[in-house]
């Protein structure tokens, strides 16, 4: 009787991770100055110092830690690395990361390839600036890192991607480096796999260096 005269109850949207003040539809700006130094060194250009968060993206580690990346309008993301807890005590690393390229991998046969060969590898040629990998493991093989990532999207949606990066740097200066994250991503989408190969290009922010608006 009474759900009839109400209507039905909406249904709850699932609750994205939030840290430093940063969450879902909130925003924050990056120190201008520390944008202006450094970017003379990077990959990109023009990097924003105001971004709006539109998405939230979250992968769990396997060794207890976790990955929060705070997607912003400006085809890059805020990201922060866990160890050990959910809390800014816990926080070990914070990067901002830009968007270089995507590709559509097209057959299975340039998916294997990918996996086995092409995106981890002891050097990463961008541009003609050389990358070297990160993470190494003992021996000759340093497949790449799986990883499942959950998106939260503001109209309440969200996706899981399968994920197999590998990491790669280089120094900028005495201090700084910058970074080169190499993926293949991975989504089931009516059935049917969709593949792509994303590079991104990213460097260390301190937790000093951001402001929240908001």
């Amino acid at each position: 009787m009474f759900k009839k005269w109400f209507g039905k109850p909406e249904p709850t949207k699932p609750k994205s991770p939030e840290i430093m003040g940063l969450y879902l539809g909130g925003s924050f700006s990056l120190d201008p100055l520390k944008l202006r130094l450094i970017q003379p060194h990077l990959t990109i250009e023009n990097a924003a110092s105001d971004h709006i968060i539109q998405a939230v993206g979250e992968v769990n580690l396997d060794t207890g830690g976790k990955i929060l990346r705070f997607y912003t309008d400006d085809d890059a993301y805020l990201q922060v690395i866990l160890d050990g807890g959910d809390t800014e005590n816990h926080i070990t690393d914070v990067k901002l990361w830009y968007f270089y390229d995507t590709k559509t991998v097209g057959s299975d046969t340039q998916w294997q390839s990918l996996l086995n060969t092409d995106i981890s590898k002891p050097y990463y040629n961008l541009e003609g600036t050389e990358f070297t990998r990160v993470w190494d493991s003992i021996g000759q093989e340093s497949p790449p890192v799986a990883m499942t990532e959950k998106t939260y999207e503001e109209d309440g949606d969200t996706s899981t991607t399968d994920q197999f990066a590998m990491l790669y740097e280089r120094p900028i200066n005495e201090d700084d480096v910058e970074t080169l994250l190499v993926t293949g991503e991975e989504k089931i989408i009516n059935n049917n796999h969709d593949r792509c190969l994303v590079l991104s290009t990213g460097f260390n922010i301190e937790p000093a260096d951001i402001t929240i608006n908001g």
